[in-house]
């Protein structure tokens, strides 16, 4: 895998994959090894992904300085690899939590951002949070599939504050679109992914600036797709629909079926979203 060099000397790695010109891609998490985008469901056909591994999650470099972790930290190592590219511009997909990493990259570099596109995003950079009435939005659909009473059990729990340790496990299907072997196996390997000192302090105090973002976004004028999964518990449609008023040129596109990772979902569907809008 080829690296670069951050500003405080830690050494980052980053995948290419495919042809075509450059689209930056930042994994969520947080904090989550990369592997987990695989291709992004073929989208290297389209465009060359430059798939960066943060900084202690895959073949990065852990820092010498763990609040080097937090989100608006990671910006720094963005506009890093724009330099170590040589490019004028980014055209940046920001997935999950890769999202307020993106969206913080735009306050502060403004000019340097081309085409953003941002899947099931988390919208904690701009101080969104989902609700209950949004969340059962999601959940209510998938009321006559046979994982349901148990992932429903263990989501109220965890809403109510008394989630047993095997919550987060229980809730899983939420996240996808199938609950098949292959969404399975995607999950089981998120435990050996991510870097939990990295994602505990990705949020630690002074992270987000919601008011900044926000008063960034609403001049911005570069093209924005905001790509949710219809029955996505992480980033419910009607959330990102939220997101999506605080930028006056988002374009919202709810991927039938799909869950937190749509590329799993329907590949054929998220590649041909994602090349229109990026061509």
């Amino acid at each position: 895998m080829p690296t670069f060099t951050a500003p405080d000397g830690t050494t980052l790695a980053y995948r290419v994959v495919g042809g075509g010109t450059p689209l930056v891609c930042l994994p969520g998490g947080p904090m989550r090894d990369s592997a987990y985008l695989g291709d992004l469901g073929g989208l290297g056909a389209y465009r060359t992904l430059v798939v960066l591994d943060n900084r202690g999650t895959g073949r990065s470099a852990v820092p010498a300085d763990v609040s080097s972790y937090r989100c608006d930290r990671l910006v720094d190592d963005v506009e890093a690899l724009r330099r170590h590219l040589d490019l004028d511009r980014l055209d940046l997909l920001g997935h999950s939590a890769g999202a307020n990493v993106a969206l913080q990259y735009v306050t502060r570099h403004p000019e340097q951002v081309g085409r953003l596109a941002l899947v099931t995003p988390s919208t904690r950079a701009v101080g969104l949070a989902a609700t209950a009435p949004l969340r059962a939005e999601v959940t209510r659909v998938r009321a006559g599939e046979g994982w349901f009473p148990a992932a429903m059990e263990a989501l109220d729990s965890m809403v109510a504050g008394g989630a047993p340790g095997d919550a987060w496990q229980a809730i899983a299907p939420f996240f996808y679109g199938r609950w098949d072997a292959a969404a399975q196996a995607h999950q089981a390997a998120e435990p050996g992914q991510r870097n939990q000192e990295a994602a505990r302090v990705f949020g630690a105090d002074g992270a987000f600036d919601p008011a900044a973002v926000r008063a960034a976004l609403a001049t911005h004028r570069g093209p924005v797709l905001l790509l949710a999964g219809e029955v996505d518990l992480g980033a419910p449609p009607g959330l990102v629909a939220q997101l999506g008023q605080l930028m006056p040129e988002a374009e919202l596109v709810v991927q039938p079926g799909a869950g937190h990772y749509p590329w799993l979902d329907d590949a054929e569907q998220f590649t041909e979203t994602l090349a229109a809008f990026l061509s």
